[in-house]
């Protein structure tokens, strides 16, 4: 087996240079998945972002992958090696979600979107670590442990996918596979320094993204609030990636064929750009807010429109307590009569007119059939005004998260916990609220690097597009990644 520092150019090369180097056959899969094991094998006891593994299958996928080359197959992943996010079925291998009540369970199939990630050829070493029942900005649970962040060993990684994130920021593999609701894709691609894109709701089937013996349907039990997507070092290798797990479930609709829009520009000079910096319930970092100031004024400086305001903006407090109510009620299902109980009792205990975000999260379970209706309504009318918006401004360019990796905090209770904010201490939940500027209108939101603070910590910015225009922000991606240089490697990880 080839030792990390064998190939050392191989740490960190995108799926675009690899696909290059195998289809040139100047280079085979084998060696190459030998590589990434190699780089695992020496780095994450540090790190512990790939939880599961399936080498000994990945390698036979590796010289399955070597034959086809030989034979002059050509497919978009054909030997490129990847993980996937331990949230998703892959047949045969654990899917636990950081869950107890999981152990032991193992999937009879893959998920749809992992099916199609092989069709397309690639190697699938294993799965990533998540944060328990994937509710967390933080990656830990009590099957799995702790995941620790390239850029600092004593900070997180971000959560939900934070052991994709992980694996990419430290060299492992160069395409990665995780999910969104809450930031569970855009808050550790900016935590660790690399892409990640939210695609439009339910423009990537998710059948075999459910809890540990649950049964894979085509059903989208969050409404669409949830997605599914790609994580890579590059918004090249990012729009590759979505364009072989996107479409609908062939369950539902097998002769559908989705053609999305092209990008609306392909010059930076051409995009008309809105950033936002500052939320109504929760500040931003001044370092973030800073880093997307300079970033705004590059972006002027080519040419672009840029505007730092619009009465077109919907109200992102309004978004934001929509989005807390709607997935706080979709986490409370199933459980126990004592759990609905004590939110009876917590709820009946607020002052009638709290309007905080702790309030609309104690009374998000109870919920009934017709306020959920309601929510669904409110939602519609936020696509309806994010969609003039988008009449008037190609992208919207905004934090992904208000802070940059902070030191791990497993307080078992959420509320209990605290996050410094240019030395103020906020609620840790408030935290939500970035990722509800794109959640509830179900927009595409890539996410990238874009600076570092002073302490060294990658900084990313949020990238919102239009519905379905998902090749739009990703185009402005690339654009901003050729012009202004996109992911940079951390620190040496010490052995």
């Amino acid at each position: 087996m080839r030792s990390s520092a064998s190939e050392p150019g191989l740490d960190y090369a995108n799926a675009s240079e690899l696909r290059a180097l195998l289809d040139a056959r100047k280079i085979s899969a084998t060696e190459v998945f030998e590589h990434a094991v190699g780089r695992i094998e020496a780095l994450d006891s540090r790190i512990n972002a790939v939880v599961v593994r399936d080498f000994d299958c990945a390698r036979a996928v590796a010289r399955e992958a070597d034959a086809a080359l030989a034979r002059g197959e050509r497919r978009p992943l054909l030997g490129i090696p990847m993980t996937v996010k331990e949230a998703f079925n892959v047949g045969g291998l654990p899917t636990t979600w950081g869950l107890p009540m999981g152990r032991d369970w193992r999937a009879a199939e893959d998920a749809v979107a992992v099916a199609r990630l092989k069709a397309a050829g690639a190697v699938i070493l294993g799965k990533t670590n998540l944060a328990t029942a994937i509710a967390d900005w933080q990656s830990f649970n009590p099957i799995y442990g702790t995941t620790n962040n390239p850029w600092d060993l004593t900070r997180t990684p971000g959560g939900s996918s934070g052991g994709s994130a992980a694996a990419l920021a430290a060299g492992y593999v160069p395409l990665e596979l995780g999910s969104d609701i809450s930031g569970s894709l855009r808050v550790p691609a900016h935590l660790c320094g690399v892409f990640a894109h939210k695609p439009t709701s339910n423009l990537v089937p998710q059948r075999g993204h459910a809890p540990p013996r649950s049964p894979a349907l085509a059903t989208d039990l969050t409404s669409g609030l949830g997605v599914c997507g790609p994580m890579a070092r590059t918004a090249a290798d990012l729009s590759t990636t979505l364009h072989v797990i996107a479409g609908p479930d062939e369950y539902e609709a097998r002769a559908y064929q989705l053609a999305l829009p092209a990008p609306r520009h392909e010059a930076l000079r051409d995009f008309r750009v809105l950033v936002l910096d500052s939320h109504p319930l929760l500040p931003v970092a001044s370092e973030i807010r800073a880093a997307l100031d300079q970033l705004a004024g590059r972006l002027t400086a080519t040419g672009a429109k840029v505007a730092r305001s619009s009465p077109l903006v919907p109200d992102l407090a309004e978004s934001a307590r929509l989005h807390t109510r709607m997935v706080r009620n979709f986490n409370a299902f199933g459980r126990s009569p004592e759990f609905f109980t004590k939110i009876r009792e917590d709820a009946a205990a607020l002052k009638p007119d709290d309007d905080s975000l702790k309030a609309w999260r104690t009374r998000a379970p109870l919920l009934s059939h017709h306020e959920w209706m309601a929510a669904e309504i409110a939602r519609a009318r936020l696509r309806q005004k994010w969609a003039g918006l988008f009449r008037e401004y190609d992208v919207v360019l905004c934090p992904p998260f208000s802070v940059t990796a902070f030191p791990h905090d497993q307080t078992p209770d959420m509320e209990d916990r605290t996050i410094d904010i240019d030395g103020e201490t906020h609620p840790y939940p408030s935290l939500i609220v970035w990722a509800t500027v794109a959640t509830p209108p179900g927009l595409p939101a890539t996410v990238m690097p874009v600076g570092r603070s002073k302490a060294g910590l990658p900084i990313g910015a949020q990238i919102i597009g239009p519905l379905f225009e998902d090749r739009t922000p990703l185009a402005f991606a690339q654009l901003l990644e050729r012009e202004y240089g996109g992911f940079a490697r951390p620190p040496e990880i010490p052995l």
